[in-house]
C-alpha cells in the first residue's frame, strides 16, 4: 500500500449500522476535512485525469461533486455535473437505471458535453455500479467519449467491477482503495 492510500484510509471512519443494521457506512467526511488528506486525494484523481486524456470532469450526485469539482481545477478541466433527475434547469439528457429496489435517473445539460470530449467520471465509492454505469451510458448518448471511471473506494464484495466493465470496454477503472 503506498504513503497516500494509507494516508487516506486513515481518514475514512467507518460506522456501524447506518443507514441501516448491518451496513458498515464507510464515512468520508474526516477526509475531505483534513486538507493534507483531501489534497493528496485531489492530486491522485488528477493524476488519473491527465492518465487517461480526460477534457473534461463528470461528477456523479452528490459526493462525486465533492471529489470531482476539485480534480477538475487542478487538471485544468471542465466540470459538469450529473444530478439527479428533476434538478437541473434547461434542456438534460435524461438515463434511467434499476436500483436494488426500484428505479432511479440521473441527468446532464444537453450542451454541455460534446463529441469532442474525453469524460473521466468521478466519485466517491463504487459500490454495485448502477449509477456509474447509467452515467457511461448518459455520457455516449450525448456523444462524448469515455476516458474512464475513478473512485475514491470500490466495495469489491458488492460486484460494481463486473458489471462496469463491460459497459466501459477499454476505458480503465481505477479505485484508489479497494475494501
Amino acid at each position: 500500500m503506498t504513503d497516500v492510500q494509507e494516508l487516506l484510509l486513515s481518514r475514512i471512519r467507518d460506522v456501524a449500522d447506518y443507514p441501516e443494521p448491518g451496513v458498515m457506512f464507510k464515512d468520508i467526511t474526516p477526509l475531505l476535512a483534513d486538507p493534507v488528506a483531501f489534497t493528496a486525494l485531489t492530486g491522485a484523481l488528477a493524476d488519473i485525469a491527465e492518465r487517461t486524456g480526460a477534457t473534461k470532469v463528470v461528477g456523479l450526485e452528490a459526493r462525486g461533486f465533492i471529489l470531482g469539482s476539485p480534480v477538475a481545477v487542478r487538471a485544468g478541466l471542465g466540470f459538469i455535473p450529473v444530478r439527479k433527475a428533476g434538478k437541473l434547469p434547461g434542456a438534460t439528457l435524461r438515463q434511467a437505471y434499476d436500483l436494488e429496489y426500484g428505479s432511479a435517473e440521473i441527468e446532464v445539460h444537453a450542451e454541455d458535453l460534446s463529441g469532442g470530449d474525453r469524460v473521466l467520471v468521478v466519485d466517491d465509492v463504487l459500490a454495485t455500479g448502477g449509477t456509474a454505469e447509467a452515467s457511461v451510458q448518459l455520457i455516449r448518448r450525448a456523444g462524448a467519449e469515455v476516458a474512464g471511471l475513478a473512485v475514491l473506494m470500490e466495495l469489491g464484495f458488492l460486484g460494481g467491477r463486473g458489471r462496469l466493465e463491460p459497459t466501459l470496454g477499454e476505458a480503465p477503472l481505477e479505485a484508489l482503495l479497494r475494501i
